[in-house]
């Protein structure tokens, strides 16, 4: 019954501003609206990032819960570990509106929401109040206010302030929709950020969130200072700036692309990234089905995560998903999801 409804919802939510449709959505999981099935797994499915458990390894990507108001439902729709947020220190409301485009026509979508959250403190509070003694790790996407004048300095202070509440967090210099963010990228300014929060992280796990668009020596630049840093895992990628061959009238629309489009590039940035270090990967980027998630993995991800897919699919796409995945597994004879990581990964390169 859920699914018929979530299907009638799925529809509905498609003929309305896609900004509007989103909060429908996350009103729509606090009300218990949405399909719950519970963990996803099995022992080809189950798999370890950063010393985490996780039942299976389809993620949800951050953005679809920016202030942590819905990690319980969302930790029983059959992903195997979510991730909330970004949170800055102070709220901010983020671009001016509209900032999220749909493109139907490329099963993508652009956003400029440039960071729009309720702030560290309301979001820690709702993190720390969660019962860490059932469903999946959480994490949560660390960012930086716009006005700041020394954002690796916001980094760290979400760190500290978060930390102790979530099972992993992500240091997200990868936005196109701050200006100058990307900067941080930089291997002098990665390396001073990441020695920033590394120091007031305690025993939390930090990931890295990278970019699509970047040159080989960027990403052997990365690879070294992650390595230096001791990150325990790289989130490979978050959106683009690229429009290449897009058909949507939305396709100018200033911000960053995610969705099919995107997944030959970032599967190119993760199979690249797999030969440089090895460091954990996730690799997000224009999943929709479980052949996609499975090439990733073979690619050189020990996970994933999806976001703009569940816009046209619904949220039982992940669940989906990760039960094909086990599928696909089993027919190539793989005891275990890792044992499948990397094994395609010449195809990429």
């Amino acid at each position: 019954m859920k699914q018929v409804m979530e299907q009638l919802g799925l529809k509905a939510l498609l003929q309305i501003n896609p900004e509007t449709a989103h909060g429908l959505a996350v009103t729509a999981l606090k009300v218990g609206l949405a399909p719950t099935p519970g963990p996803v797994t099995s022992g080809r499915l189950q798999t370890q990032i950063a010393g985490l458990d996780i039942p299976n390894p389809v993620g949800l990507a951050a953005g679809f819960d920016k202030n942590a108001e819905v990690v319980a439902p969302l930790s029983n729709a059959g992903f195997g570990f979510i991730e909330v947020g970004a949170a800055t220190p102070i709220a901010q409301p983020g671009n001016p509106k509209p900032r999220l485009f749909r493109l139907r026509e490329d099963h993508a979508a652009i956003n400029r929401f440039g960071f729009n959250n309720q702030g560290a403190e309301a979001i820690s509070a709702r993190l720390a109040a969660r019962n860490k003694t059932t469903g999946i790790p959480v994490g949560l996407n660390l960012g930086a206010n716009k006005t700041s004048s020394d954002r690796a300095a916001d980094f760290a202070q979400v760190m500290k302030l978060a930390g102790p509440h979530v099972d992993f967090a992500t240091v997200n210099v990868s936005s196109p929709n701050t200006e100058k963010l990307r900067d941080l990228q930089g291997p002098m300014a990665l390396a001073a950020l990441l020695d920033g929060v590394m120091q007031v992280r305690g025993k939390t796990p930090v990931f890295l969130k990278i970019a699509p668009d970047l040159t080989d020596q960027d990403l052997a630049d990365i690879a070294k200072v992650a390595t230096d840093a001791r990150v325990a895992a790289i989130i490979t990628t978050n959106t683009t700036l690229d429009r290449t061959g897009l058909k949507s009238q939305h396709r100018d629309e200033m911000g960053g692309l995610s969705g099919a489009p995107l997944f030959d590039k970032s599967t190119r940035v993760l199979a690249k990234l797999s030969a440089l270090t090895s460091i954990p990967l996730i690799g997000v980027g224009g999943i929709r089905s479980a052949e996609q998630a499975y090439a990733k993995i073979r690619a050189g991800a020990s996970a994933v995560q999806l976001y703009t897919a569940l816009v046209y699919g619904g949220l039982s796409l992940a669940a989906k998903i990760a039960r094909d995945l086990d599928v696909l597994l089993a027919q190539d004879g793989f005891a275990n999801v890792q044992d499948a990581v990397g094994t395609d990964k010449a195809r990429w390169l």
